[in-house]
């Protein structure tokens, strides 16, 4: 009976599920540097049990022993989900002996289960080993793999002598075979006492599992959706229990086996849809998001790209986006991770970047990019984020977002003229006026309407599916990629309407300040000048709009890129050259069928007073040069300040790889530089005198291979490389591809991020968690990814992640 007492008092004291905290076992990592010198290790903590920092690094973290009694499984269970602790260096540091040997990395290879590595202590360590074995009586070496390390490299490579093998012993009950049996009895919680003495029966377990499973497919699908999962009153009698519960209930109502195990009809201490529980689940699916994109970078180049935004509740967010060449030869970009940071200082960023790359085992010296946008915190070539980043990694080359620097072209090209400057924003008040209130958005919808209708009447406008769609006025934004030229290309679509609304307003307006900013904007929109400029511009940026939408493919590469902008600069030269009467002719034929008076082209044109006018020229003239040449030449040469490939070396050595127009550009000995001059760590000696011969080799096939022809980009040329097997014939070269693969063009990756991040966070959800907010943001946008996982995989991480009350196995 004592011992009975003694069992019932012991359960009786176990948590329920629902009361140990997420952050109980989440691997959190304390800030690192990313120098050249031993990275400090990454720190988890453990909240919920006030179970302190624990030190990854086996160098620096402490006895196992030395910890609280009841707090050491949680602090095992937090080690083996993190793993060993196998951090790959650029290069491990000699040791002192006199052999001069150090450690290899291919060892994690072959002992993956338990081998640990200190770059602090430049030691060995064996994680199983620390986490069971205690402190023992005194036996030599006891402590070798536990507390002081393994740093004899020249045992290790000794046959059947390895100290690594002689550590593992052959002896099936030998001390590390104990430690490892323990840890996977501890992960199996089905073979724990109060399992056994309890033991549930097949159909409980069914039953458990299938509970569990709906909660994961609730939320998955709300993830996915963007949707909130709690509601304001989630009791059994509320009218809306939030959308968790109510897709929970949805789900039961379709299928009478899961209608028998969840919510009212579960165990009170299992029924697995407790907030807490929800966020677990949507931590493991995240996780297996980030684990998967970090399997498929495998040791690989990648390259960063990052950027800030505030969300609704004035956090300022950071977005990491990964991109890297896969296993196929393709370019991929992922949304990696969401940290709140507390500022946008460039150290800040620098450590928050190395603590979410070191927690998931990604090495910073393989950083082969940074993308980042114009900010001086960013750029800076002292103190900005990519100047830190090139000091630990030399290769990590910075570059400036593309679309970025078109957009800022554009803009500077209109502050720069002034009657672009002045037709920008006459055309933001002619849009205000016409599109500011509910009946005025309207009217305009009602006017489009009619004309559509009188057009299709008369046989102007043909009828198809989706033509002839209804639209809206769109407001141009500096911010906004693209929006000038789609706020241009609305006006001119629904000019009729416009003129219509603002004509309306002018006779009907509720005030003076309402009639006459629509007379106003009436006489701005009736002008020659303004139209004329209306339909430039159209031209123009209608040229940069097409770059500026290939610029945002994530799998665009820099070379491509590069041509990409050769191309639109050649175009607006042409259009300079050979499209002024065109534009003159279309811009009188829109004021004819408009009924807007035209000037005289041929008379005398006179700005400001007569008398202070010294050069004498016609209206035309003014037009032609003073106009439609000068926007179009500070368009061009904005085009060229930013996009200048002879001011980047690196560029104009990479197109000698390009395989468009047949390899007219391939060129042996820039290639040999591109490789010795900006990646000389990632090429030997030996391969450096090799390259030029593989060149050769290639340059013969690449003649005589169907496969090798008409490629239009630098990523064809991988993917037919790797397709074709021929990637490990020309190593060197698929090396030198993907690294230059690697080089990012924009952040629209991370632009997108923030906008998914808005549908999120919204002013009703503005109190979310950083790591809830984090995890449905991976989920959300990484879609593709989290459909692959089984509910099944997904219960298997869940029940890993603490000891449950319920059993599934």
């Amino acid at each position: 009976m004592g011992k009975q007492k003694r069992l019932d008092s012991f359960f009786q004291k176990k948590s329920d599920d629902k009361e140990i905290s997420m952050s109980s076992i989440t691997p959190r990592l304390e800030h690192q540097s990313c120098s050249q010198s031993p990275p400090k290790s990454p720190i988890v903590e453990v909240e919920e049990v006030n179970i302190p920092l624990i030190e990854r690094d086996p160098g620096l973290r402490k006895p196992m022993w030395e910890h609280p009694i009841n707090q050491r499984d949680e602090i095992r269970r937090a080690y083996l989900r993190a793993g060993p602790y196998q951090i790959r260096l650029s290069s491990y540091p000699f040791s002192e002996e006199k052999h001069h040997r150090r450690f290899q990395y291919s060892w994690f290879a072959q002992f993956s289960s338990w081998l640990e590595y200190s770059p602090t202590k430049d030691a060995a360590y064996c994680l199983p080993c620390y986490l069971f074995n205690m402190k023992s009586n005194g036996q030599p070496g006891w402590d070798a793999f536990i507390v002081k390390g393994f740093r004899s490299w020249k045992k290790v490579n000794s046959g059947k002598n390895c100290a690594f093998l002689y550590h593992m012993g052959v002896d099936p009950c030998s001390p590390h075979n104990n430690a490892v049996r323990s840890c996977a009895d501890l992960m199996k919680q089905s073979v724990h006492i109060d399992k056994v003495i309890h033991r549930q029966n097949s159909e409980e377990i069914l039953n458990n599992k299938v509970r569990v499973k709906t909660s994961i497919d609730a939320v998955r699908w709300l993830a996915f959706q963007a949707c909130s999962f709690r509601g304001h009153d989630e009791t059994p009698s509320s009218r809306n229990r939030g959308n968790f519960l109510e897709l929970v209930e949805l789900l039961a109502s379709y299928n009478d086996d899961v209608k028998k195990v969840v919510l009212e009809n579960a165990p009170k201490h299992a029924k697995y849809v407790s907030p807490l529980i929800q966020k677990e689940i949507l931590h493991v699916i995240a996780n297996k998001v980030r684990n998967k994109i970090r399997d498929d970078i495998g040791d690989s180049k990648f390259c960063i790209i990052v950027d800030e935004a505030r969300d609704e509740s004035k956090k300022e967010q950071m977005a990491l986006v990964l991109r890297f060449v896969d296993k196929g030869g393709f370019i991929r970009e992922h949304f990696f991770d969401l940290a709140h940071v507390k500022d946008t200082a460039a150290l800040t960023l620098k450590n928050e970047i190395c603590v979410i790359l070191a927690r998931h085992g990604l090495d910073v010296q393989n950083i082969r990019g940074q993308g980042y946008d114009g900010a001086s915190n960013m750029r800076g070539e002292w103190k900005g984020l990519q100047a830190l980043f090139l000091n630990d990694c030399p290769s990590a080359y910075y570059v400036h977002c593309f679309a970025h620097r078109l957009q800022l072209a554009l803009v500077a090209a209109s502050r720069e003229v002034h009657s672009v400057h002045k037709f920008f924003n006459n055309l933001s008040f002619i849009i205000n006026s016409a599109d500011a209130s509910c009946k005025r958005h309207e009217e305009l919808h009602a006017s489009q309407e009619a004309t559509i209708a009188h057009m299709l009447t008369t046989n102007e406008l043909k009828t198809g599916k989706g033509a002839n769609q209804i639209g809206t006025l769109k407001r141009a934004g500096d911010t906004r990629w693209g929006s000038h030229f789609h706020s241009i290309c609305s006006l001119i679509t629904m000019f009729d309407a416009t003129c219509l609304v603002l004509e309306n307003i002018k006779r009907e307006g509720s005030s003076y300040s309402q009639r006459g900013d629509a007379t106003s904007a009436s006489k701005m929109i009736h002008s020659f000048e303004f139209i004329f400029i209306l339909h430039l511009m159209k031209e123009v940026m209608g040229i940069t709009n097409i770059l500026c939408q290939a610029l945002q493919h994530k799998s665009q590469d820099i070379v491509n890129a590069m041509h990409l902008v050769s191309s639109t600069k050649m175009l607006i030269q042409n259009l300079r050259d050979n499209g002024w009467e065109n534009l003159l002719k279309h811009v009188l034929s829109f004021c004819e069928k408009n009924d807007l008076d035209v000037p005289d082209l041929s008379a005398q044109y006179f700005e400001g007073r007569r008398r202070q006018q010294q050069i004498q020229k016609t209206v035309e003239h003014h037009y032609h040069f003073d106009i439609f040449n000068e926007v179009i030449d500070f368009q061009l040469q904005e085009l060229n300040t930013r996009f200048s490939i002879e001011a980047v070396d690196l560029l104009k050595l990479s197109s000698a790889l390009d395989p468009n127009e047949g390899y007219k550009s391939f060129n042996i000995g820039d290639i040999c530089t591109l490789a010795e001059k900006y990646y000389p760590l990632d090429f030997t000696s030996q391969e450096k005198l090799n390259f030029p011969f593989q060149l050769k080799h290639f340059e013969c096939d690449m003649r005589n291979d169907v496969k090798l022809q008409n490629l239009t980009c630098l990523s064809q040329l991988c993917v037919v490389l790797t397709e074709t097997g021929k990637s490990k014939a020309f190593y060197l070269l698929d090396r030198l591809i993907r690294l230059i693969l690697t080089l990012p063009v924009s952040t629209s990756t991370g632009e997108r991020s923030f906008s998914a991040m808005k549908i999120i966070k919204t002013r009703l959800r503005n109190k979310m968690e950083d790591e809830f907010l984090a995890d449905n943001l991976v989920i959300n946008i990484e879609r593709e990814i989290a459909e692959t996982f089984s509910s099944d995989s997904i219960l298997e991480d869940f029940v890993s992640l603490k000891e449950r009350r319920s059993q599934f196995m």
